[in-house]
């Protein structure tokens, strides 16, 4: 695979995987509330944070969700992928300085349809954060 081109579905099998992982920082959170829109003061206030069930700042779902669109996008499958669907749960919260690392798994490839259905999870250390699973569309050799 180059930068260009990802994995094909022929290449693609059943439990192969790939991982991104990111230090969530201040500045990502800040960015990720200014580019979305989403202020919400559980994110950006600690005050305010500090009166929820979570006792302080979390980063936003979506922004760790994101990393799962990274391995996608540049990993496995890689180039060339199209989401079709994703499903996510958000069981645990993210804070400033944890580090998320998003795992990508093949457990199905529909050759006739071109797509592969795959896990997509989150964890921080062993802690799962986010479990999924998404549906893309993989380029074929053929």
């Amino acid at each position: 695979m180059n930068g260009l081109k990802g994995l094909y579905l022929e290449d693609l099998v059943v439990g192969q995987s790939a991982s991104y992982g990111k230090t969530v920082t201040e500045t990502d959170i800040v960015m990720f509330a200014g580019m979305s829109g989403d202020t919400n003061p559980v994110h950006l206030n600690q005050d305010y944070a500090e009166t929820t069930m979570f006792e302080g700042r979390i980063a936003h779902g979506m922004l760790s969700a994101g990393f799962i669109s990274t391995v996608l996008g540049t990993r496995l499958p890689g180039p060339g992928t199209i989401y079709l669907s994703q499903s996510l749960q958000f069981k645990a919260p993210v804070r400033i300085g944890d580090t998320v690392t998003a795992k990508v798994e093949v457990r199905e490839i529909i050759a006739a349809k071109k797509r592969a259905i795959l896990e997509t999870n989150c964890y921080v250390g062993d802690r799962c954060v986010i479990a999924g699973e998404a549906v893309v569309m993989v380029p074929s050799r053929a």
